[in-house]
Protein backbone atom coordinates (compact mmCIF):
# COMPACT_ATOMS: atom_id res chain seq x y z
CA UNK A 1 0.00 0.00 0.00
CA UNK A 2 1.42 2.78 -0.63
CA UNK A 3 1.72 6.10 1.29
CA UNK A 4 -0.60 8.68 1.21
CA UNK A 5 0.78 10.86 4.36
CA UNK A 6 3.64 12.87 5.49
CA UNK A 7 5.56 12.04 8.63
CA UNK A 8 8.01 14.28 10.82
CA UNK A 9 9.91 12.03 13.19
CA UNK A 10 12.80 12.46 16.18
CA UNK A 11 15.23 9.68 17.38
CA UNK A 12 16.95 10.03 20.36
CA UNK A 13 20.00 7.47 21.14
CA UNK A 14 22.85 7.67 23.44
CA UNK A 15 25.86 6.45 23.56
CA UNK A 16 27.96 4.86 26.69
CA UNK A 17 31.71 4.46 26.59
CA UNK A 18 31.77 4.06 23.49
CA UNK A 19 32.54 6.10 19.37
CA UNK A 20 29.64 6.31 18.15
CA UNK A 21 30.64 8.11 15.05
CA UNK A 22 34.65 8.94 14.43
CA UNK A 23 35.79 11.50 12.26
CA UNK A 24 38.72 9.85 9.51
CA UNK A 25 39.67 13.50 9.14
CA UNK A 26 40.93 13.59 13.07
CA UNK A 27 42.17 10.38 14.08
CA UNK A 28 38.89 8.99 14.58
CA UNK A 29 38.29 10.88 17.48
CA UNK A 30 34.21 11.15 17.59
CA UNK A 31 32.90 13.53 15.16
CA UNK A 32 31.60 17.18 17.10
CA UNK A 33 30.97 20.78 16.79
CA UNK A 34 34.00 22.64 17.01
CA UNK A 35 32.38 25.86 18.44
CA UNK A 36 30.21 24.48 20.61
CA UNK A 37 31.61 20.87 21.42
CA UNK A 38 28.18 18.75 21.01
CA UNK A 39 28.71 15.80 19.48
CA UNK A 40 27.76 14.80 15.99
CA UNK A 41 26.30 11.64 14.35
CA UNK A 42 26.52 11.57 10.63
CA UNK A 43 22.90 10.88 8.75
CA UNK A 44 25.46 8.68 6.66
CA UNK A 45 26.22 6.36 10.26
CA UNK A 46 22.69 5.92 10.60
CA UNK A 47 21.37 5.11 7.35
CA UNK A 48 23.86 2.40 7.33
CA UNK A 49 23.32 0.62 10.58
CA UNK A 50 19.29 0.77 9.17
CA UNK A 51 20.83 -0.56 5.41
CA UNK A 52 22.80 -3.57 7.99
CA UNK A 53 19.75 -4.19 10.24
CA UNK A 54 17.12 -4.54 7.23
CA UNK A 55 20.05 -6.98 5.56
CA UNK A 56 20.12 -8.80 8.95
CA UNK A 57 16.09 -9.30 9.30
CA UNK A 58 15.17 -9.95 5.80
CA UNK A 59 17.88 -12.21 4.16
CA UNK A 60 19.03 -9.88 1.37
CA UNK A 61 16.13 -11.23 -0.76
CA UNK A 62 14.30 -8.97 -2.95
CA UNK A 63 12.33 -7.02 -2.51
CA UNK A 64 14.75 -6.26 0.37
CA UNK A 65 18.41 -6.16 -1.22
CA UNK A 66 20.52 -3.61 -0.15
CA UNK A 67 22.30 -1.40 -2.77
CA UNK A 68 25.24 0.50 -0.45
CA UNK A 69 26.65 -2.53 1.54
CA UNK A 70 30.34 -3.67 2.66
CA UNK A 71 32.33 -4.86 -0.67
CA UNK A 72 29.89 -4.25 -3.30
CA UNK A 73 30.43 -3.44 -7.02
CA UNK A 74 27.67 -1.28 -7.76
CA UNK A 75 28.06 -1.18 -11.87
CA UNK A 76 27.72 -4.84 -11.04
CA UNK A 77 24.05 -4.45 -9.63
CA UNK A 78 23.36 -1.84 -12.56
CA UNK A 79 23.89 -4.85 -14.80
CA UNK A 80 20.84 -7.15 -13.40
CA UNK A 81 18.81 -4.03 -14.33
CA UNK A 82 19.26 -4.36 -17.77
CA UNK A 83 18.18 -8.20 -17.96
CA UNK A 84 15.68 -8.41 -20.42
CA UNK A 85 15.62 -5.23 -21.13
CA UNK A 86 15.48 -4.84 -25.65
CA UNK A 87 18.53 -2.28 -25.58
CA UNK A 88 20.84 -4.17 -22.84
CA UNK A 89 23.41 -3.19 -25.04
CA UNK A 90 23.00 0.81 -23.90
CA UNK A 91 25.23 -0.33 -20.86
CA UNK A 92 28.83 1.52 -20.96
CA UNK A 93 29.84 4.60 -22.44
CA UNK A 94 29.03 8.43 -22.21
CA UNK A 95 26.96 8.58 -25.71
CA UNK A 96 24.87 5.53 -24.59
CA UNK A 97 24.38 6.81 -21.03
CA UNK A 98 23.15 10.34 -22.29
CA UNK A 99 21.14 7.86 -24.81
CA UNK A 100 19.24 5.48 -22.42
CA UNK A 101 15.89 7.18 -23.02
CA UNK A 102 13.21 4.38 -21.43
CA UNK A 103 15.59 1.76 -20.94
CA UNK A 104 17.05 3.77 -18.09
CA UNK A 105 13.32 4.61 -16.49
CA UNK A 106 12.73 0.78 -16.96
CA UNK A 107 15.96 0.19 -15.32
CA UNK A 108 15.47 2.56 -12.77
CA UNK A 109 12.27 0.57 -11.52
CA UNK A 110 13.47 -2.29 -11.63
CA UNK A 111 15.75 -0.82 -9.04
CA UNK A 112 13.85 1.00 -6.68
CA UNK A 113 11.51 -2.96 -6.68
CA UNK A 114 14.55 -4.98 -5.47
CA UNK A 115 16.52 -2.64 -3.11
CA UNK A 116 14.96 -1.23 -0.04
CA UNK A 117 17.65 1.15 0.25
CA UNK A 118 17.78 2.43 -3.11
CA UNK A 119 13.68 3.22 -2.74
CA UNK A 120 14.14 4.39 1.23
CA UNK A 121 17.07 6.86 0.80
CA UNK A 122 17.58 6.79 -2.99
CA UNK A 123 20.69 6.67 -4.76
CA UNK A 124 22.77 7.78 -7.76
CA UNK A 125 23.19 5.16 -9.97
CA UNK A 126 24.34 6.47 -13.29
CA UNK A 127 28.20 5.75 -12.70
CA UNK A 128 29.29 3.87 -15.74
CA UNK A 129 26.26 1.37 -16.24
CA UNK A 130 23.17 4.03 -16.03
CA UNK A 131 20.28 3.18 -13.95
CA UNK A 132 19.81 6.61 -13.49
CA UNK A 133 18.89 8.75 -10.21
CA UNK A 134 16.26 8.18 -7.32
CA UNK A 135 15.24 10.64 -5.12
CA UNK A 136 14.79 8.89 -1.65
CA UNK A 137 11.20 9.82 0.34
CA UNK A 138 13.07 9.00 4.07
CA UNK A 139 16.05 11.81 5.03
CA UNK A 140 17.67 12.33 7.94
CA UNK A 141 19.44 15.01 9.34
CA UNK A 142 22.62 14.98 11.49
CA UNK A 143 21.98 13.71 14.85
CA UNK A 144 23.53 16.19 17.65
CA UNK A 145 24.06 15.98 21.26
CA UNK A 146 21.99 17.41 24.00
CA UNK A 147 25.15 18.27 25.49
CA UNK A 148 28.57 19.29 24.99
CA UNK A 149 30.79 15.95 24.93
CA UNK A 150 33.81 15.08 25.71
CA UNK A 151 36.14 12.90 23.88
CA UNK A 152 38.67 10.55 25.92
CA UNK A 153 41.57 9.44 24.61
CA UNK A 154 43.15 5.70 26.11
CA UNK A 155 45.93 4.34 25.44
CA UNK A 156 45.54 0.00 24.85
CA UNK A 157 48.31 -2.90 24.85
CA UNK A 158 48.01 -6.00 22.36
CA UNK A 159 50.34 -8.56 24.28
CA UNK A 160 50.91 -9.68 20.21
CA UNK A 161 52.61 -8.47 16.78
CA UNK A 162 51.92 -9.52 13.72
CA UNK A 163 55.24 -10.74 12.30
CA UNK A 164 58.24 -12.48 13.72
CA UNK A 165 60.42 -9.50 12.06
CA UNK A 166 58.34 -7.38 14.72
CA UNK A 167 59.03 -9.68 17.23
CA UNK A 168 62.71 -9.40 16.48
CA UNK A 169 62.57 -5.82 16.55
CA UNK A 170 60.40 -5.40 19.94
CA UNK A 171 63.62 -7.55 21.60
CA UNK A 172 61.13 -10.50 22.85
CA UNK A 173 58.63 -7.80 24.35
CA UNK A 174 55.76 -8.45 22.14
CA UNK A 175 53.57 -5.63 23.64
CA UNK A 176 52.22 -2.94 20.63
CA UNK A 177 50.72 -0.22 21.79
CA UNK A 178 47.53 1.73 20.32
CA UNK A 179 44.85 4.24 21.00
CA UNK A 180 40.83 4.11 21.47
CA UNK A 181 38.47 7.25 21.68
CA UNK A 182 35.20 6.81 23.69
CA UNK A 183 32.64 9.65 24.83
CA UNK A 184 31.56 8.45 28.26
CA UNK A 185 28.06 9.55 28.20
CA UNK A 186 26.43 11.23 25.11
CA UNK A 187 22.51 11.60 24.33
CA UNK A 188 21.97 12.49 20.91
CA UNK A 189 19.09 13.60 19.01
CA UNK A 190 18.11 13.20 15.09
CA UNK A 191 15.52 14.32 12.93
CA UNK A 192 13.91 12.71 9.92
CA UNK A 193 11.62 13.29 7.48
CA UNK A 194 9.47 11.42 5.11
CA UNK A 195 7.48 12.46 1.79
CA UNK A 196 4.40 10.62 0.04
CA UNK A 197 5.13 12.30 -2.88
CA UNK A 198 8.55 10.70 -3.65
CA UNK A 199 7.42 7.29 -1.43
CA UNK A 200 4.37 7.25 -4.46
CA UNK A 201 8.01 7.30 -7.11
CA UNK A 202 9.84 4.89 -5.58
CA UNK A 203 7.50 2.19 -4.44
CA UNK A 204 8.15 3.00 -0.69
CA UNK A 205 5.61 1.18 0.78
CA UNK A 206 3.39 1.55 3.84
CA UNK A 207 5.41 -2.19 5.02
CA UNK A 208 8.20 -0.48 4.27
CA UNK A 209 7.52 2.74 6.23
CA UNK A 210 6.96 -0.07 9.39
CA UNK A 211 10.20 -1.86 8.84
CA UNK A 212 12.13 1.44 8.77
CA UNK A 213 10.84 2.18 12.39
CA UNK A 214 11.75 -0.98 13.36
CA UNK A 215 15.03 -0.74 12.18
CA UNK A 216 15.68 2.86 13.75
CA UNK A 217 14.91 0.74 17.38
CA UNK A 218 16.58 -2.07 16.96
CA UNK A 219 19.12 -1.21 14.49
CA UNK A 220 21.88 -0.66 17.78
CA UNK A 221 21.01 -4.27 19.43
CA UNK A 222 22.61 -6.17 16.27
CA UNK A 223 25.52 -3.46 15.86
CA UNK A 224 27.46 -3.91 18.69
CA UNK A 225 31.07 -3.74 19.02
CA UNK A 226 34.03 -2.83 21.53
CA UNK A 227 34.61 0.50 19.71
CA UNK A 228 30.92 1.79 19.98
CA UNK A 229 30.40 0.96 23.39
CA UNK A 230 27.09 0.69 24.58
CA UNK A 231 24.43 2.54 21.78
CA UNK A 232 20.84 2.41 22.25
CA UNK A 233 17.50 3.89 20.91
CA UNK A 234 16.00 5.90 23.90
CA UNK A 235 12.59 7.34 22.12
CA UNK A 236 11.07 7.44 18.33
CA UNK A 237 8.50 10.09 17.72
CA UNK A 238 6.77 10.27 14.51
CA UNK A 239 4.81 13.54 13.83
CA UNK A 240 1.60 12.22 11.17
CA UNK A 241 0.12 14.63 8.94
CA UNK A 242 -3.51 14.17 7.63
CA UNK A 243 -2.50 15.20 4.48
CA UNK A 244 0.45 14.64 1.98
CA UNK A 245 1.31 17.86 2.13
CA UNK A 246 1.29 18.44 5.43
CA UNK A 247 -1.00 20.14 8.40
CA UNK A 248 2.59 21.99 10.02
CA UNK A 249 6.01 23.06 9.44
CA UNK A 250 8.32 20.42 10.57
CA UNK A 251 10.45 22.47 13.05
CA UNK A 252 7.66 23.36 14.64
CA UNK A 253 6.61 19.71 15.55
CA UNK A 254 10.10 19.00 16.56
CA UNK A 255 10.13 22.06 19.39
CA UNK A 256 7.72 19.55 20.65
CA UNK A 257 9.93 17.29 21.73
CA UNK A 258 12.90 18.33 24.16
CA UNK A 259 15.98 16.36 26.11
CA UNK A 260 17.44 18.32 28.90
CA UNK A 261 19.51 17.17 32.26
CA UNK A 262 17.47 17.07 35.18
CA UNK A 263 18.20 20.01 37.73
CA UNK A 264 21.28 19.00 40.05
CA UNK A 265 22.68 16.95 37.24
CA UNK A 266 26.36 18.64 36.22
CA UNK A 267 27.90 15.92 34.52
CA UNK A 268 25.49 13.31 32.57
CA UNK A 269 26.44 9.88 32.59
CA UNK A 270 23.10 8.16 32.25
CA UNK A 271 20.09 8.32 30.72
CA UNK A 272 18.24 8.72 33.76
CA UNK A 273 20.16 11.81 34.29
CA UNK A 274 17.83 13.46 31.66
CA UNK A 275 14.05 14.23 31.48
CA UNK A 276 12.75 14.55 28.23
CA UNK A 277 9.45 16.64 27.43
CA UNK A 278 6.97 15.67 24.90
CA UNK A 279 4.39 18.20 24.10
CA UNK A 280 1.23 16.32 22.84
CA UNK A 281 -1.57 18.50 23.67
CA UNK A 282 -2.50 21.21 21.64
CA UNK A 283 -1.63 20.12 18.27
CA UNK A 284 -1.98 21.29 14.92
CA UNK A 285 -5.33 20.36 13.42
CA UNK A 286 -4.32 17.56 10.85
CA UNK A 287 -1.32 16.08 13.23
CA UNK A 288 -0.95 12.88 15.29
CA UNK A 289 2.22 12.80 17.75
CA UNK A 290 3.00 8.42 17.59
CA UNK A 291 5.15 7.01 20.03
CA UNK A 292 7.00 4.12 18.21
CA UNK A 293 9.54 3.34 20.94
CA UNK A 294 9.72 0.28 21.67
Amino acid sequence: MSLTNRYDFVLLFDVKDGNPNGDPDAGNLPRLDAETGHGLVTDVCLKRKVRNFVGMAKGEHPPYEIYVKEKAVLNNQHKRAYIGIDRADLLEGDDKKRKGGDAVDVARSWMCRNFFDVRTFGAVMSTGINCGQVRGPVQLTFARSIDPIIAQEHSITRMAVATEAEAEKQGGDNRTMGRKHTVPYGLYMAHGFVSSFLAKQTGFSENDLELFWQSLNQMFEHDRSAARGEMSTRGLYVFKHDSELGNAPAHKLFERIQARRKDGVEVPRSFDDYAVDVQDTDLPAGVTLLNKSQ
